[in-house]
């Protein structure tokens, strides 16, 4: 059977986000990877130059995941809310990423791919800011809009970062009977949030 680099690089990359997202960037182990993928150690470096460069690579592939799999709909805010909600539960490997991200590469100035995303997130406040307090000046708006925005991020995340603690605050019998709960609440406010009124 002749070797096939592109089905190597996808068992890696499938591996590697298991083993990044269980155990972080210091825990993960390149031995691991390579033994989940069924794939030599050297071709983890070759394809990815190292460790910390496959992590940078996951993180970014798995934010563009969702940036194409959900659109924002400024025009329907709260729909699109209970849409990334849900793709944060398919995909909760997400959250364990950027938790690990935070613990361990932040603080050291900017990372990998950081002006990347802070563009795509401030494309996504621009389309937002249309709908966000429309009396204020157009930067007030987009300021409005990614206050938001990241507000709604972590309505939405911290459901997925701690899902023992929103079972536990609900009072819920199940991780699943909290999230569906917690769904509707999310949404909720979502479009209370956008339907405030403007700052003065």
């Amino acid at each position: 059977m002749a070797y096939d680099a592109e089905d190597t690089k996808r068992r890696i990359f499938t591996a590697a986000t298991a083993e990044f997202a269980e155990h972080g960037l210091a825990g993960a182990r390149v031995d691991r990877i390579a033994a989940a993928a069924k794939a030599n150690k050297q071709a983890i470096y070759l394809y990815y130059g190292g460790k910390e460069k496959l992590f940078a690579a996951v993180l970014r592939a798995k934010l563009e995941e969702i940036h194409v799999a959900i659109s924002l709909d400024p025009e329907a805010l709260a729909e699109s809310v209970g849409q990334i909600f849900d793709w944060h539960q398919q995909h909760p490997e997400l959250i364990r990423l950027l938790l690990w991200e935070a613990l361990e590469t932040c603080g050291d100035g900017p990372g990998e791919g950081e002006e990347e995303r802070r563009a795509g997130f401030r494309a996504k406040a621009c389309l937002l800011a249309a709908n966000v307090a429309p009396g204020l000046p157009e930067q007030a708006r987009v300021r409005a809009a990614q206050d938001l925005l990241f507000t709604i991020m972590g309505l939405i995340a911290w459901n997925f970062a701690v899902p023992g603690m929103c079972r536990l605050v609900l009072d819920e019998e199940s991780d699943q009977a909290a999230l569906a709960r917690r769904r509707e609440a999310v949404i909720a406010a979502a479009r209370r949030l956008a339907a405030a009124p403007s700052p003065s």
